[in-house]
Parts: structure tokens; sequence; C-alpha cells
């Protein structure tokens, strides 16, 4: 697998921008990049309430550590489920249409979680939220290579990935806040957090149909010259793809390069969930109030943002994918092995903004490189398979972390087994092939068949 490097063609090497360019795509990120943020914090929030809401619904609901994080985790199932046909059916339907409908399912589910009686609702809920909320990101990752050329796409991505810090902090402080509801008509502190939490998904919903636009041609806001110039920048990067060898749908579910990137997000995503779910629970460990403990285990999210701005930055300056995503991972594993050495201090909390600081900024160099190799059909059905293996990580992060606090009752290998799962993910960045991660080239190892995609 381990082929030699390529260059970068030079039709697709770096350029400056033209006036009419930059002018484009500033109109373009305004104009998209807001609401998609706004509504992955959205998701991101009501997928990761739980974390806080546990401080007390464990105890009422009977639910250990392990039982916790199955059923956090079990949502990922739901999401691993449905995630293809979901972003299948928005590249045939059109992202504003289906986006809406996808938001309206996980606000009404979510706001249900308020009601779950013991361990069997609240897993079953879990899981139907994920299958609710499935199609959601990789629909927003696709969505992108309709209106941003590739050269532009790390700096939307970390835009849309800015949700998650905000998202962690945000929810976490929210959450602690709400948590002091307890008693208000007749109802828990952690059921107010879901009910309060999922409002905004179903409002926002409706704003996502009357502002959201599927593709360039539809733009009112972009003058005539523009819409050509965007569109035709686009029409010349897929020509380009698709000159290598398009790929069907089911050729790109069978393609090597899809199961590298899978195995890759699915190790980092092991690590950043079972950092994210049991972030509260950990700090908690400090002796600190519930509602201290939402707001300082949100420190950590809103250092991490720092990982968005400077790989996202730089992967894009330099066209480079490959070594960022490595070294953005090895700093994620450097982060959690000091946090698991450092136990409950202060130091710890430290070591666990590094962890994210290096796990956000991996998103940055890792979601650009499917669309550089598919296209079309092809690309939708992709990236919402490595969505889905990659979220599987989802359900293994805190599921072991919950089962080792468990076993040993503390976090500290649980917080080592989530830094040797970044490790891994930057071990087989670097060992799966030419990972070049230039842009116009093929990210990962040929296909058996030697074409380059």
């Amino acid at each position: 697998m381990n082929s030699p490097d390529v260059k970068t063609p030079p039709e697709t090497q770096p350029t400056a921008s033209s006036p009419l360019e930059a002018l484009v795509v500033k109109k373009v990120a305004w104009r998209i990049l807001p609401l998609a943020a706004i509504a992955y914090c959205v998701a991101f929030i009501d997928r990761t309430n739980v974390a806080v809401a546990a401080l007390t619904m464990n105890a009422d609901l009977g639910l250990t550590a392990t039982l916790f994080g199955f059923g956090a985790g079990i949502f990922f199932f739901g999401y691993f489920i449905f995630e293809v046909p979901s972003n299948v059916i928005l590249e045939r339907v059109g992202a504003r249409r289906w986006i809406a409908r996808i938001m309206i399912t996980w606000g009404i589910i979510s706001a249900a979680s308020a009601f779950v009686t013991g361990p069997k609702s609240f897993i079953l809920v879990r899981f139907l939220l994920g299958a609710a909320e499935a199609g959601f990101f990789p629909g927003m990752v696709f969505y992108f290579t309709y209106w941003f050329p590739d050269r532009y796409r790390g700096r939307a991505i970390a835009a849309l990935f800015f949700a998650q810090p905000i998202a962690n902090a945000l929810g976490n402080a929210i959450s602690g806040l709400i948590l002091g509801m307890d008693g208000v008509l007749a109802l828990r502190g952690w059921q107010w957090v879901f009910i309060l939490e999922a409002l905004p998904a179903v409002i926002l919903a409706f704003v996502v149909l009357a502002v959201m636009i599927d593709r360039p041609a539809h733009a009112a806001w972009l003058r005539p010259e523009e819409r050509a110039w965007l569109e035709a920048e686009l029409e010349t990067e897929r020509r380009q793809i698709e000159a290598k060898g398009r790929l069907s749908l089911w050729k790109a579910l069978a393609d090597p390069r899809v199961y590298s990137l899978a195995m890759i997000y699915l190790t980092s995503s092991t690590a950043s969930y079972g950092t994210t779910f049991f972030m509260p629970q950990i700090v908690k460990g400090l002796g600190l109030t519930n509602t201290m403990t939402g707001i300082v285990s949100a420190i950590p999210f809103l250092i991490g943002m720092a990982g968005l701005l400077i790989w996202g930055w730089s992967s894009d300056k330099s066209g480079e994918r490959r070594w960022h995503l490595i070294s953005a991972s090895f700093v994620g594993f450097l982060g959690l092995a000091g946090a698991g050495l450092f136990g409950s201090t202060y130091w710890a909390l430290a070591a666990m903004s590094i962890a994210i600081v290096g796990i956000y900024g991996s998103r940055t160099a890792f979601w650009p490189l499917p669309s550089q190799f598919l296209s079309g059909t092809a690309a939708a059905g992709a990236i919402a398979f490595i969505n889905a293996i990659g979220n599987l990580g989802g359900y293994f992060g805190p599921f072991v972390v919950g089962w080792i606090k468990d076993e040993t009752n503390s976090f500290e290998f649980g917080l080592y087994f989530l830094a040797l799962c970044s490790l891994a993910s930057a071990a087989i960045t670097f060992f799966a092939g030419r990972a070049v991660g230039a842009r116009g080239s093929a990210p990962l190892a040929e296909a058996s068949t030697g074409r380059s995609g």
C-alpha cells in the first residue's frame, strides 16, 4: 500500500485569488456557513446534553457507568444504519427539504428523552435519536461540495466544526444551569434539559426551509457572472475527478480508500466521544457543584477551537492533508495520555484541553479528503459511509470508558484507552498508503484496479 507520493497536477495547484473569486467565496461563506454552523451546534447539543443530564439522571434511572456509556453510545448504531440511505436521499431531493426533515424528527425524539423511565427506554430513545439525526453532518459536508471549491473546503469544514466546541461549551454550561430547575412543574432538572434544548431544532428547521438554497444556480443573491464563475469552477473540479475514472456508488463503497478513511475516523471518533460524554463526570471529580461542573467542563472545548483555526488554515494554505491529520491526532494522544497521568487535578483539565485541540484540528484535514476522488452520488454515499463507520466510535468510546470506570473506580485507564485510539488514528493515516492530501491527487492507496479514482 505504500506507493510513492505524487505531486499535485499543475492545474490543481493553489493560485492567488482573483477579485471575483474572493468576492464570490466571501458571499457564499456568509450565506451558507452561519446557518450550517448554528444547525450543527443545535444537533450536537441534543446529541451530547445527556452527559450533563447524567449527573442526576443516572441515579433516577438506575444507570451504572457501563449502562450509561452503552446508552449514550447506542445513538451511533441508529446513525450507522440510516446514514448512507439518508445522504443518498439528500443528494436526490435536495439539502433544504431533507435537512429540515432531519431537524424536526430529531427535535421531537430529543424532547422525548425527558420521559424515559429506566435503562431500556433510555437505550431505545437514544437509538431512535441517532436514526433521526442520521445524514445531517455528512449531508452538510456533501452540501459544501456544491458551494466551495476544494481549496476552501478545509476552512469551510473548520467553520462547521466550530459548532462542536461551542455546542459542548454552551451545552454543558446551560445544561448545568437547567439542572437547577429540579421540581418545576413536578419535573426533574434533567428532564428540563432534554425538553428545553430540543425546541431550537424544531424552530430552526423552518428557518432552513425558508433560507437554505440547494445549488448556486438558484442563488438570486449572486450576480450572473458570480454564479457563472462558481459553477464553472466546481464543474472543472468535477471533471478532473471523473477524468481519472468515475466511480458509481457501489464501487465507491468498495474502494479501499474509503475503508481506510473510515478506520481513521473510527479511531479518532472513539477518542473524541469517549472524552465528550464523560467530561462532566471526570470534572465532577474535582469536587465542584453540578452548575460549576457544567461551566468548567466547557473550558477544554473552548480552548479546542484553536485546533480548528490552526489546522484548518494551515492545511488549506499548504494544500497538504496527510501530515496535518497525523500531527493533530498525535497531539490528541499526548493530551489524553497526560489527562490519565495527572488524575483528578486541574493539570488533567489542561491536558484534556490540549487533547481537544488535536482532535478538533484533525477534522479540518480529514474531511476534505473524500471529495478529492469522489463526486456526485458516489461522494454523497461514501461520505455518509465514512461518517457512519467512524461514528461507531461514539459507541465504543463511551462504553469502554464506562466499563473501565466500573471495573477500576477510576477514569485513568479509560483515558489511556482513548489516547491509544488517537495514536491509532495517526498510525493508520501514516501506514494506509499514499495519503498525500494534495489537491486533486488520490488521498489514500490506489484501488486494486490501479485507477486513481
